[in-house]
């Protein structure tokens, strides 16, 4: 089966929706999500977006707080750029929709979070990114332009090596058409032809044990684009958040928002120590990746499986009427965040790499946009300042949407395209095959790729993740085509860069942290 739209959008997070709304008024969108429509790492985002709203706060703070937290990683004039455009990208998520929480004088009410000199975060009480998604959902469904295909999966990129012609990695004329796309309830393959292709496929929270992101995020763009052959990027710098509930079995982990600490939450160890202030002197918030490490340390020499928050200092009724989530689901654990501390741990939370991207969100294959948590735009550096990820995927949708539709109606959309091939694959393999290999792959990630690395750890879990694919990959040639199948080789082919990329930095700097090579200076 063939389909054809002037823009193919993969992904339905704010970046993939934003995108779809501002380019669907010139030409005709397919909006494809792997599950419902609502179902993004946009939704979980529970702390806020940050932009500059009122003074004292100034653009100039938010650039420097930016480039602090990135430890000398972040593209400047990226960072001027998205910190500039954010109030008007701000503006246009109210216009759609969004409701900010406002003070009684009618302001919007600002928060704090660590790394931030400012309050500058806004937010819709501790569900900013669900109260995002409802909007900017509901504008999409009610578009006449924008066609919703849940339940579909993008399997891969089409490219010139579909048509059978050699293109050489990393050379700036492979050209994407489309993708082909797995309809998960017929289980057929649909070959989705394009004029301009946008990912917004989020992050690769999955591959590891512990992890804030919802089951769909297997760094599917991220992988598609490295088997295209294009260009992936700082994939060393997976952020770990300092603060999810300890809850042992729970996937994913329940986040306690940053803006928590931001709020006056303090760290304590089990002896109810602050014990911060001996890591930073910013205390509870200093930037997630110090925070982190601290609380991996303070674990390792206690042996303890979990610290502590605590907000039993705070107002209590200010206090759940700010966070009215996190106080509902601590209560299902039996936890008043009142008068009991909360439990929490690490837990992977933000790749602040991924798919190489230009000004304009165009990544190094033509055609073919990047925006969000799947994109490396220069923004995060070595670590991504909190509530800088909604207002860069905003954005940049915004950029590749402009450039998009100034460059949509010269193009031809492929012909000479093959349907999928599916030659070989004679049956389904058993489950337990894909499933086991799947937990090997998040506990080597785990073990050997986590908060603090070392050479030998990293070499070990090399040779193990290679044992892995090569199984793997012969299982994928012979068995019908399935998104768990493609789950794991895509989460494989990330586990891969993450791991190579580590090893080819010879240095600890931000989320990188490894016992072999001296920490970069200070923030």
């Amino acid at each position: 089966m063939e389909k054809r739209y002037d823009f193919l959008v993969i992904g339905s997070g704010l970046g993939g929706l934003s995108y779809a709304l501002k380019v669907a008024d010139h030409g005709s969108v397919a909006l494809i999500t792997k599950t419902k429509l609502e179902e993004t790492n946009t939704s979980y985002a529970q702390g806020g977006i940050a932009a500059v709203t009122y003074e004292p706060d100034s653009y100039e703070k938010h650039v420097r707080d930016t480039l602090v937290a990135g430890d000398g990683l972040c593209n400047e004039e990226v960072v001027r750029m998205v910190v500039r455009e954010a109030p008007t990208q701000i503006d246009e998520l109210i216009q759609w929709g969004t409701n900010f929480d406002k003070q009684s004088d009618g302001k919007y009410s600002l928060a704090r979070e660590g790394g931030h000199s400012e309050h500058r975060i806004l937010h819709h009480k501790d569900s900013t990114g669900s109260e995002i998604q409802r909007a900017l959902s509901e504008q999409v469904k009610g578009h006449p332009n924008i066609e919703l295909y849940e339940n579909h999966f993008a399997i891969d990129l089409i490219t010139q090596h579909h048509k059978g012609q050699l293109v050489k990695r990393h050379l700036a004329n492979i050209e994407c058409y489309g993708a082909y796309v797995l309809d998960l309830k017929k289980n057929s393959v649909i070959k989705f032809l394009s004029k301009m292709t946008l990912l917004g496929t989020g992050g690769a929270g999955h591959l590891y044990v512990t992890t804030t992101n919802p089951e769909i995020a297997t760094g599917d763009g991220m992988a598609m684009v490295y088997r295209a052959k294009g260009i992936i990027e700082n994939m060393e710098f997976v952020q770990f958040h300092p603060t999810s509930l300890y809850n042992p079995g729970e996937t994913p982990s329940f986040l306690i928002s940053e803006a928590v600490r931001g709020f006056g939450g303090i760290l304590r160890n089990q002896k109810g120590e602050d014990f911060m202030k001996k890591y930073d002197e910013r205390g509870s918030l200093a930037p997630r990746d110090i925070v982190a490490r601290a609380i991996d340390n303070e674990l390792k020499i206690s042996g303890n499986e979990y610290l502590y928050l605590d907000c039993t200092h705070l107002e209590e009724k200010a206090l759940k009427e700010h966070f009215p989530n996190i106080t509902k689901k601590c209560e299902t654990e039996g936890i008043d965040i009142a008068r009991d501390m909360i439990p929490v741990v690490p837990a992977a939370h933000y790749t602040c790499g991924g798919i190489k991207v230009d000004g304009n969100a165009q990544s190094w294959i033509s055609r073919l946009y990047a925006v969000g948590e799947s994109s490396s735009t220069g923004l995060h550096g070595a670590n991504r300042l909190a509530s800088n990820s909604l207002i860069e995927a905003v954005v940049f949708a915004d950029k590749a949407a402009r450039h998009s539709i100034a460059g949509f109606r010269d193009i031809e959309i492929e012909k000479e395209i093959p349907g999928w091939d599916e030659t070989g694959t004679t049956h389904n393999e058993e489950m337990i095959l894909i499933t086991q290999n799947q937990k090997e792959v998040r506990q080597i990630m785990t073990n050997y790729v986590g908060i603090v690395r070392s050479d030998l750890r990293l070499e070990r879990a090399l040779a193990r993740l290679e044992i892995i694919y090569r199984e793997t990959e012969a299982l994928y040639k012979k068995s019908t085509i399935s998104k768990d199948i493609c789950e794991l080789r895509n989460l494989i082919n990330v586990g891969f860069l993450v791991i190579k990329m580590a090893q080819a930095r010879k240095e600890s700097r931000g989320l990188h942290y490894t016992l072999d090579y001296p920490s970069s200076p200070g923030k």
